[in-house]
């Protein structure tokens, strides 16, 4: 009877195991979904009419399996021209959605935030974008898996996703299965990113060549490729030798240097020369630097800068950015932005070396982030039962893959860079062109790292001359700064035209 019992609880089980196995393989799949809208922004006096798509597409692996429900947003004029542009853009993190570009620069409206104070809470006011190109092409504002409505589907798990290379791969897979969706494959194309997003672009216009995707244009809004230039590592110098100009500059426009010249690029120009001349070759001498020549520059670094020559001899002629937020303004209590060293903040503890917060994202972040959501749910009609993450760093297992295929030498990632990857597509592609656009004032991602990493490509000028660089007198988001965002969209109106087919 037991033996029975058993046999027949064995079989019953093993029936539910199967049809519990079965229904979970036969689940259907989430479906994506896009919310329509019309909207409207009106540019040097003309009204742009726009037909705007907010929600996800369903992403299909190269097998053509289902692997993602991918977030956009994507604006397409009413009644378009002929061969009228198209451009992806999105933000870096790595881990964080487009609501920044979004409501800073790219779409139809922009949050107004107090640039380079702090704002009040909420209502927070929601203005036309003037400073957008939506009048010369269309825009498409992505958000890698992880971030905004971007999730995994069916068998896919959030690593497939966050790592350099499958990072490169799944924003490839969207862009190429958006314009064949869209009717947009023969459309002049161009991606523009910001931050991590810069260093995303130099691997995904590779990518996208490869496969036959070749584009006009390539923008780098606050650019990084080697990101040896930011860690600050134990016995390098290029990170303090990249971040001086930066460092120079902001302590400029907090007049602590002894002697500010004509203009912020001439007094900039004269630090990369102290740099490149003076500064680099004192610190690959190390130890063996004599005392004449460590005071010697100690005294020009405080010139420039205004941090004591104490300081800079105590640190052996290397500040860390950290070290630097704080020890700029210690005498008044405050520190500096990273994203924007023009932005200051209260230093909560005075006798620490580094920076607690970032004055600049405390600032500005509760207008982006509610300004973005109203305007999403309210505006975009995007239903409120779905949530949009503005970052994949409370996702759970998020943890990002650095590993690159290229940076592997001897069995060990030698370094962290996608500059062979752009490389390989200006050495494939005479005609693409790149523009990096920097802020002065950017501690996050230094322009003279992006100097650095450009120079030391190895293509001939006739490469390296259509990489266009450009500069404004605000931080990493340089929109925040009216000016600097008029001549943001000056410079990127100009790229595109300049770049379309003639």
């Amino acid at each position: 009877m037991k033996i029975r019992f058993l046999l027949v609880f064995l079989f019953v089980s093993s029936f539910a195991f199967a049809q519990e196995k079965k229904e979970t393989a036969t689940a259907p799949l989430p479906v994506a979904q896009v919310f329509d809208s019309k909207q409207s922004v009106t540019i040097d006096g003309k009204v742009i009419s726009l037909n705007a798509k907010a929600g996800t597409m369903e992403l299909r692996d190269e097998n053509n399996k289902p692997i993602a429900l991918f977030g956009y947003t994507a604006y397409f004029k009413e009644n378009p021209e002929k061969n009228r542009p198209i451009v992806f853009a999105y933000n870096g993190g790595p881990g964080s959605s487009s609501y920044w570009l979004h409501m800073g620069i790219m779409g139809p409206k922009r949050i107004v935030v107090n640039d380079p104070n702090y704002n009040q809470a909420a209502p927070y006011e929601l203005v036309n974008n003037e400073f957008s190109i939506l009048d010369i092409a269309d825009v498409v504002m992505m958000d890698p898996v992880g971030t905004g409505l971007s999730v995994p589907i069916g068998d896919a798990k959030g690593s497939d996703f966050w790592g350099v290379d499958q990072d490169i791969r799944s924003i490839s897979l969207f862009i190429m299965q958006f314009l064949k969706a869209h009717d947009r494959l023969n459309s002049p194309k161009y991606i523009l990113g910001e931050s991590y997003g810069t260093f995303r672009n130099a691997g995904v216009m590779s990518y996208l060549l490869d496969k036959g995707y070749a584009l006009n244009g390539v923008v780098m809004v606050s650019a990084v490729f080697d990101l040896r230039t930011l860690f600050f590592a134990p016995n390098e110098d290029l990170s303090h030798i990249v971040y001086l100009p930066t460092m120079a500059a902001t302590s400029w426009y907090h007049n602590k240097v002894a002697n500010k010249g004509t203009d912020l690029p001439a007094f900039v120009q004269e630090v990369r020369s102290f740099t490149e001349n003076h500064y680099a070759p004192a610190l690959y001498k190390g130890n063996r630097i004599s005392e004449q020549e460590k005071s010697a520059v100690a005294q020009k670094l405080q010139d420039y800068t205004g941090i004591s020559t104490e300081v800079w001899k105590r640190a052996n002629l290397k500040i860390t950015a950290n070290e630097y937020y704080q020890e700029l303004l210690r005498s008044t209590g405050e520190t500096v932005g990273r994203l924007d060293s023009r932005y200051k903040g209260i230093n909560i503890d005075p006798m620490a070396m580094s920076a607690f917060t970032d004055p600049q994202s405390d600032a500005i972040s509760p207008a982006y982030t509610m300004g973005f959501l109203d305007f999403y749910h309210r505006n975009l009609g995007v239903s409120k039962d779905l949530m949009y993450a503005t970052s994949a760093y409370s996702k759970e297992g998020f943890k990002w893959d650095w590993k690159h295929q290229g940076n592997n030498f001897w069995g060990a990632d030698a370094a962290v860079t996608t500059l062979p990857d752009m490389a390989e597509a200006l050495s494939k592609d005479p005609h693409v062109k790149v523009l990096i656009m920097n802020g002065y004032y950017d501690l996050a991602t230094v322009f003279h790292g992006v100097e650095h990493s450009i120079s030391h490509m190895e293509l001939p000028k006739s490469a390296t001359d259509r990489i266009i660089m450009t500069y404004y007198e605000a931080g990493h988001m340089m929109y925040t700064h009216l000016p600097s965002a008029k001549l943001f969209r000056e410079d990127l109106k100009k790229f595109i035209q300049d770049t379309l087919r003639k």
